[in-house]
């Protein structure tokens, strides 16, 4: 499995009242065990989201996790619960720099 990821974009959220999250896919009324790979099934599936609030900060100059908005960190920390992979790259920014590392040495909790 993966031991990190990288979560990308998350400037683009900033501004939104709400940030949904995919948590489950059904198809034909069965749950699936992951996203279909399968355009065309993909395309009859039912997402089922969580609402969490959104953000309006600017979260561009943001240079470690805490310096982000409340609900920006609760989102990151979401989709890290709901993944079980440790996100460790946040991207704030258009450009390749425009990120957080958080480093090793911390855990899901």
């Amino acid at each position: 499995g993966f031991t990190a990821v990288n979560l990308t974009k998350l400037d683009v959220l900033t501004g939104l009242k709400e940030v949904k999250i995919g948590v489950a896919y059904k198809y034909e009324g069965k749950y699936l065990k992951s996203m279909p790979a399968c355009l065309k099934s993909l395309s009859e599936c039912e997402v089922e989201y969580e609402t969490l609030p959104g953000w309006t900060e600017d979260i561009s100059k943001c240079n470690k996790f805490e310096d982000l908005p409340e609900n920006a960190q609760k989102y990151v920390l979401r989709v890290q619960e709901l993944m079980g992979t440790p996100v460790r790259w946040i991207g704030v920014g258009p450009n390749r720099l425009d990120q957080i590392d958080r480093g090793e040495g911390w855990d899901l909790k």
